[in-house]
């Protein structure tokens, strides 16, 4: 598990205002971790930051952040929670293979799913009857194979895959466009700790805290390069997961609902 001051260290590097990821990663690359980046000398850092951006790195703190955070992760829970960063063994390999990886990841539940593989399922959030049994039906034979349903927890077929998937070996992953201290919608709360039990839950926003609307294009993008194999349908207007795990490589041919 994380401690106290690497979590810090993450944090800072990743949410000091004026330190895009783009600056986080070349840091990163340049000291190897977190911790390194801030015992270097300022004049080390300066040399791959702008001044501005070398100021705000040193004056950065974020003590309620880290306080909040290591609070959410600390939690009584029916569920274990984890703070996963980008060179940790659960990091799925899948990400690591993309070009701008998320650096932190956020999760309640069984980690060990992001090891093994997965399909997205996504679709319409106004399904027909017929298709939301089709996803659910279908969701369920996949994941008694062993793949892990990877959706995103909205109404319609993503939710109707979820429920397919607990049934079998493979379980299913939610990608939360909210904080996970948040559930969105609001009608998937008791499906989202079930999840948390037989599944995962997981997010890239700082756990402890959803101030705006749920983050939908960049949850989207997480369930669209999670994935090994991807299986996407819509009805009427295609929802932003479903493009975005056709864009990522995961199908070309649509499945699902009608």
């Amino acid at each position: 598990m994380i401690d106290r001051d690497e979590l810090a260290a993450w944090l800072r590097l990743i949410e000091t205002p004026q330190i895009g990821l783009d600056s986080a990663r070349r840091l990163l690359s340049h000291f190897g971790s977190p911790q390194a980046v801030f015992d270097a000398p300022n004049a080390a850092r300066r040399e791959l930051l702008t001044p501005k951006q070398a100021e705000a790195l040193n004056a950065a703190e974020l003590a309620g952040l880290v306080d909040t955070t290591w609070q959410w992760l600390n939690a009584s829970d029916e569920a274990d929670r984890h703070v996963i960063t980008l060179g940790d063994a659960d990091y799925p390999r899948a990400l690591l293979e993309t070009a701008d990886p998320p650096l932190l990841l956020y999760a309640i539940g069984r980690t060990t799913l992001l090891r093994g593989p997965s399909i997205a399922v996504v679709g319409s959030r106004n399904p027909s009857p017929q298709g939301a049994e089709n996803s659910r039906a279908f969701a369920n034979a996949l994941s008694a194979t062993g793949l892990t349903v990877v959706s995103g927890l909205a109404l319609g077929i993503d939710t109707a895959a979820h429920e397919g998937a607990l049934g079998g070996a493979g379980s299913t992953i939610a990608v939360l466009g909210t904080g996970l201290d948040r559930v969105y919608p609001k009608r998937n709360l008791a499906l989202a700790h079930r999840i948390a039990r037989e599944g995962l839950l997981l997010g890239v926003d700082v756990a402890a805290g959803f101030y705006g609307k749920p983050g939908g294009d960049q949850r989207a993008r997480l369930q669209g390069r999670l994935h090994h194999q991807g299986a996407a349908r819509h009805s009427g207007d295609e929802t932003i997961a479903a493009r975005e795990v056709r864009r990522q490589g995961g199908c070309s041919q649509r499945v699902l609902a009608k």
